[in-house]
């Protein structure tokens, strides 16, 4: 049974861990409280590139405290010698009387040896406190360890009728200051942003967070066929200062390919789709494949059918203004296909909220 104190220690943790979103793949984003009895000794999550561990940045802080307390960790400690010696180990040489760990690690590395380890030195190990919510905080990593692809957010900006600009184009802007802002802040939050073609030649975004104070920025990344992007361009003039990385087909042009090196912009090839345009699949898995573990995509309507259309998409983030722009507008969806409402993809609402003068809805994958 988990007692008010673990329940309480372990939401501690939880929201620790999440300072490390974004800024920590491709390793989890672990949070770690050690406590002797109600007093917390020390706090840590995962640091910026990975490292050092939760685990580590909570036993330095508590120092000798750490003797005898519990140490309360939002995922099982790792177990296996990489860039840094086991947090097991750590916790067992720091003399820590009990740990209490919200859910097992699946990576192969691990999976239940860390937790063995633990007890095994006579360690009191209790597990699952808090499954739920850490399980969906780590849904990133879970993901890409079970599934070989990242954890995909997809962001629209709507008018209340369903559509994301004018017949002529028009968008900017559709949603208020304050959605956008938020929209920086979920950025900041992913370890990759992601756009089509298309999006890229029409507004030339730079895909930064901006006025978050983030200390590392997402990946830029753009889904190009064919590698028709401009250049110059925000992103291929800033390619050198944030990386920016283009999926592009077998066939892309070797000129096309050298150009973009030139400018500093890291090419991945990905298989098409019997359509003949990129496979959402093949794209996420190779982005897999180089570490990531959240990507946030603000692509257009063609993009969005393509990820859901693929099965891909974890969580909608809707923004919905109090505006209408009617049927002439251009859709937030592009064709999915569907032949029957049975077809469509469900998602359970998690959470609506107002920002600013708009309305925000987050739906997840049930």
């Amino acid at each position: 049974m988990t007692t008010a104190r673990d329940a309480r220690f372990m939401g501690v943790a939880l929201g620790l861990g999440r300072r490390g979103w974004g800024k920590v793949w491709p390793n989890p984003a672990v949070g770690c409280v050690i406590a002797q009895g109600d007093r917390v000794v020390g706090r840590g999550w995962t640091q910026d590139g990975g490292r050092p561990h939760g685990e580590t940045v909570a036993l330095e802080q508590a120092g000798a405290a750490a003797r005898g307390a519990t140490a309360y960790v939002t995922l099982e400690p790792c177990a296996h010698t990489g860039q840094t010696p086991p947090c097991a180990d750590a916790l067992i040489s720091a003399g820590i009387g009990r740990v209490v760990v919200a859910i097992s690690d699946p990576d192969p590395r691990v999976a239940g040896r860390g937790i063995a380890k633990l007890r095994a030195a006579g360690i009191e190990v209790r597990e699952g406190v808090l499954r739920q919510a850490a399980a969906r905080d780590q849904r990133g990593f879970l993901i890409r360890v079970t599934a070989d692809r990242p954890m995909v957010t997809l962001k629209l900006a709507t008018s209340f009728d369903g559509r994301i600009a004018t017949q002529g184009g028009d968008s900017q802007w559709i949603t208020g200051a304050e959605a956008r802002r938020f929209g920086h802040a979920l950025r900041a939050s992913h370890d990759a942003v992601l756009i089509g073609a298309g999006t890229a030649r029409a507004d030339d975004p730079t895909l930064t967070a901006r006025d978050m104070g983030a200390r590392r920025q997402p990946v830029r990344i753009v889904a190009a066929r064919n590698l028709d992007l401009p250049i110059p361009s925000n992103l291929t003039e800033t390619a050198r200062q944030v990386p920016v990385w283009v999926v592009h087909g077998p066939y892309a042009s070797p000129g096309r390919r050298e150009d973009l090196i030139a400018e500093g912009v890291d090419l991945v090839e990905a298989e098409l789709a019997p359509d003949r345009q990129i496979d959402m699949g093949a794209m996420m898995e190779a982005l897999a494949a180089r570490g990531l573990t959240r990507v946030y995509c603000e692509g257009g309507g063609a993009l969005a059918a393509s990820l859901l259309r693929a099965g891909l998409v974890d969580d909608l983030v809707v923004f919905t203004a109090g505006v209408a722009l009617g049927a002439e507008g251009r859709p937030v969806l592009g064709a999915l296909g569907l032949d029957s409402l049975a077809e469509a993809q469900r998602f359970g609402l998690a959470d609506v909220r107002r920002i600013g003068p708009d309305t925000l809805t987050v739906w997840t994958r049930v």
